[in-house]
């Protein structure tokens, strides 16, 4: 599910670190308290990272109750980012690019081209 994160309205992110004991409850406090947003938006799903950067959890409303995701990776860490910014609206690139291990503020060069050749 979250490796095909599309046709989601909204992805919001919890930058810096989260306490992933938080259950549902715990979870839709901090998005209501802490950053003024709706737990219960219908296709807004908010993403949490603890200390351990191998795993995160996800808090999604489904219109008759949350969903709540928890991931762990077996091999590497996520690339989340730690400043301690409230919450980061990212977009459905910026997601796969973050579960599939790179930072989301990664700046990838362009290709370089062929070598051009000069005829004399």
């Amino acid at each position: 599910m979250l490796k095909d994160a599309t046709g989601f309205k909204a992805v919001y992110i919890k930058a810096g670190y989260t306490d992933l004991r938080y259950g549902v409850n715990g979870l839709a406090s901090l998005v209501m308290n802490d950053f003024n947003l709706n737990p219960m938006d219908e296709g807004a799903i908010f993403l949490f990272c603890g200390r351990r950067s191998d795993r995160i959890k996800a808090l999604l409303w489904e219109g008759d109750g949350f969903l709540l995701l928890y991931k762990r990776l077996e091999q590497g860490r996520y690339q989340w980012p730690r400043k301690p910014e409230d919450v980061l609206k990212i977009s459905d690139d910026q997601l796969h690019q973050l579960l599939s291990g790179f930072s989301i503020a990664q700046t990838i060069p362009p290709k370089a081209g062929p070598t051009p050749t000069y005829v004399a």
